[in-house]
């Protein structure tokens, strides 16, 4: 079982097979965690995301950002709040920028250390643009 870090806390896979859109689309009895590659159209499952517990967005390489988009569109536009899961090509130094967009789970690519991701994760506490979850710097000096 692949080792995970959720909301700040290492932890193990539980939550089994992920369901593509495809599958989870043809379900009559649907799913609650689906696998959503970085290629893939979310709007095809905008209605149903207050019933998902697991979304995973796929980052099929380090280069492909497409699925930043994707969450901050989950959050911002859809109202998801569950956990929003990254998996694919995921790297120490992406996940500050992937809290920002709205990602509160990784999984990260094979021969990246999570207790140091985890580290990394814990290092960051203020930032001068506004995110997905907290206001920037200048604002919070200000109140």
């Amino acid at each position: 079982m692949n080792q995970l870090i959720i909301d700040l806390e290492i932890t193990t896979d539980v939550t089994g097979p992920l369901a593509t859109i495809a599958e989870f689309l043809a379900a009559d009895q649907k799913p609650t965690a689906v696998f959503i590659d970085s290629d893939e159209d979310i709007e095809s499952i905008k209605e149903f995301v207050a019933t998902l517990s697991v979304i995973a967005l796929n980052f099929p390489a380090f280069l492909d950002g497409r699925s930043y988009s994707s969450a901050n569109l989950l959050r911002r536009v859809y109202g998801y709040k569950a956990e929003l899961r990254a998996v694919g090509d995921i790297r120490i130094d992406q996940l500050e920028q992937m809290v920002r967009c709205g990602f509160n789970a990784f999984q990260l690519a094979d021969g990246q250390n999570v207790e140091q991701g985890l580290e990394r994760l814990k290092g960051f506490s203020f930032s001068y643009q506004p995110a997905f979850n907290r206001e920037p710097l200048f604002r919070a000096r200000a109140s």
